[in-house]
């Protein structure tokens, strides 16, 4: 057994299911998830029933993230047509403002340019816009915070033109940052029929096997790793209308872990894209006595009903992945250790609060 010590892991975009839609997921289920994945940290993303626009909604998951996270944890605020002007009063309260540009499941969507340059003429500087931005739409998100002086972070980046513009963008000194999930670094379109017609419903959708390999080369514009954990149970998966959207905090870091031994990254690259980064870009404190300890060496078979997420399934049914969590330590408490979650509902703290 070959056991490293890594910080504990930061995952910027997360989909926790509450307030709305607590039988998919909660705070308590998919903060366990976190920990048994070697997430300290995750910064949950704002289209839950009802959007959380507003300082009623904001309140309302913060009192639900107050009593069931067991680890720490940030919220992003949405932006939408109807919170123009309320929205950068909430800036201290969150960790970005999250902007629908292209399709997305649910109610939050920016059609309207005028719109997204209003938002970003009033968001404070020290908070980043994060952008659901696919082809074009990259592209004006990009422009949009350029001309209005805002570090704008490009979410779930899954294609070649939309990474190789970014670093277009980054050579000319423009504040943008990104992200890729594990699902579009190692599944393509090809692997769809595999995982099944709704179950591999994902947005952005799993792309070509050219943009996968465009991202493992482009690792240097890659600022973060994120997993866009988003459970959805397997009845909803199988229906007709499958919803968008694959669990992953309990898989990424042995996938993580992977691109390391491909020789794609390094350990440091692994920590500054899953640790260093996403605390510099959302200005998040630091974790004091916060570790994870993981047999790098250690296979396992990937089990849905296994998992602590409450969808219980995963695209990534029946893979051998290698590198186990065995022990994590937040805040100098053991939270985890060898399959069991030991940290209370409750013990997770809001990172704004």
């Amino acid at each position: 057994m070959a056991t490293i010590r890594l910080p504990g892991l930061i995952d910027p975009h997360v989909h926790l299911r509450e307030p709305g839609a607590t039988h998919k997921e909660d705070y308590d289920s998919g903060t366990a998830a976190a920990l048994a994945g070697g997430f300290t940290c995750v910064l949950d993303m704002p289209n839950n029933t009802p959007p959380i626009t507003t300082a009623e909604t904001l309140a309302a998951k913060q009192a639900a993230a107050r009593l069931k996270a067991r680890c720490d944890y940030g919220i992003h605020l949405g932006a939408g047509t109807d919170n123009i002007e309320s929205a950068a009063w909430l800036a201290p309260q969150v960790t970005g403002l999250k902007m629908y540009l292209d399709q997305t499941f649910g109610p939050l969507r920016l059609d309207d340019l005028d719109s997204l340059i209003q938002h970003m003429d009033r968001w404070p500087d020290n908070r980043p816009v994060l952008c659901h931005a696919e082809g074009r739409t990259v592209a004006a998100c990009i422009m949009a915070g350029h001309l209005t002086g805002k570090h704008v972070h490009i979410c779930h980046v899954s294609r070649k033109d939309e990474i190789d513009l970014i670093r277009r963008a980054k050579d000319k000194g423009i504040q943008v940052t990104c992200e890729v999930t594990p699902h579009h670094f190692f599944l393509s379109e090809e692997d769809a029929p595999k995982i099944g017609p709704g179950r591999s419903e994902v947005r952005p959708r799993l792309a070509k096997g050219t943009d996968r390999s465009a991202l493992r080369a482009s690792l240097e514009v890659i600022d973060c790793f994120a997993t866009d954990h988003a459970p959805h149970t397997l009845a909803e998966k199988d229906s007709p209308k499958p919803p968008p959207g694959f669990p992953g905090l309990e898989t990424a870091l042995p996938l993580y872990l992977e691109l390391v031994r491909e020789g794609l990254i390094t350990i440091e690259g692994l920590i500054d894209r899953a640790v260093n980064n996403p605390r510099r870009i959302f200005d998040l404190p630091v974790q004091p006595e916060t570790w994870i300890e993981v047999d790098e060496d250690a296979d396992w078979i990937v089990r849905g009903a296994e998992t602590f997420t409450r969808c219980k399934w995963t695209p990534f049914e029946g893979w051998t992945l290698r590198g186990r969590v065995l022990r994590v330590v937040l805040r100098g408490t053991e939270v985890y250790r060898n399959g069991e979650v030991l940290a209370a509902p409750g013990f997770g703290r809001d990172v704004r609060m």
